[in-house]
């Protein structure tokens, strides 16, 4: 099984260049979009339904803003649009597809760069999260949490994590919380799973020479309940294109998706 997480920051500009080119040579299961940016009525191309998946969004109500979406090679036996909460769901933040011994859901945790409000709202979103994903590890189902959680866990997990300290993805408090889903709720970085190479990012700041300098933050996971520990077989954050400020997350596991 083969999943991809990617934000695209405008599915419609990761289009431009190259982005669904690029996708139908990964033979992925299920392909996991962040800030897509686009109402569904722009979406009609056939560009944005690839040819072999069902595909399905989740808009935010403001135009040009958040908004995830999923493709998938396995019919589902339903999509879950939104987590039920009408301020995280106008964002369009949340989107889950079922399968019979599977659900894999696709997440843009809030960012709370822009100040002390959005910050405040993120708090909000993972305070209500927990819960959630507590409750997800109690069914009888595994579970692929994918995307953008804007938080960086570790200091391996950011390039230059000592001036980061005290800038939103890297509050002691973000952190603490992450810590807490790993350590004692029990999911699983499926990244870890494998032996890494320092200095593995999934997005960099347009500011400056991030990009070229490998100046970046790994803030974009594919997170799983305790029952698919150890069945990370390969994992990639592919940069040989670049679609987005952010760069697919592709790992494979060894599990089959049971429709």
């Amino acid at each position: 099984m083969r999943i991809i997480s990617i934000n695209t920051n405008g599915i419609r500009s990761a289009g431009r260049k190259g982005f669904f080119d690029w996708l139908p040579a990964q033979n992925a299961d299920v392909i996991c979009v962040q800030e897509t940016k686009a109402q569904r009525h722009q979406l009609d191309d056939p560009l944005y339904h690839p040819e072999g998946y069902h595909c399905t969004y989740h808009d935010a109500e403001k135009k040009g803003y958040s908004g995830v979406a999923i493709y998938t090679r396995h019919k589902p036996r339903e999509f879950i649009h939104g987590l039920g909460d009408e301020l995280i769901d106008r964002e369009g933040r949340y989107l889950e597809a079922r399968y019979g011994n599977l659900s894999v859901i696709s997440l843009y945790m809030p960012s709370g760069s822009s100040g002390e409000v959005r910050q405040e709202f993120k708090y909000r979103m993972m305070d209500l999260f927990m819960p959630h994903l507590q409750a997800l590890k109690r069914k009888r189902r595994q579970f692929v949490i994918c995307g953008d959680w804007n938080i960086a866990h570790t200091n391996a997990d950011i390039r230059n994590w000592r001036g980061n300290q005290k800038n939103s993805g890297f509050l002691p408090e973000e952190r603490d919380w992450l810590t807490e889903l790993f350590d004692d709720v029990g999911y699983v970085d499926a990244f870890r799973q494998l032996p890494q190479e320092e200095h593995e990012y999934t997005w960099w700041s347009n500011r400056g020479q991030a990009w070229a300098k490998n100046v970046g933050w790994r803030i974009d996971y594919q997170i799983t309940t305790p029952g698919l520990r150890g069945k990370v077989k390969r994992t990639e954050i592919y940069r040989e294109e670049r679609f987005s400020d952010h760069a697919p997350l592709i790992i494979d596991y060894d599990f089959e998706i049971q429709a």
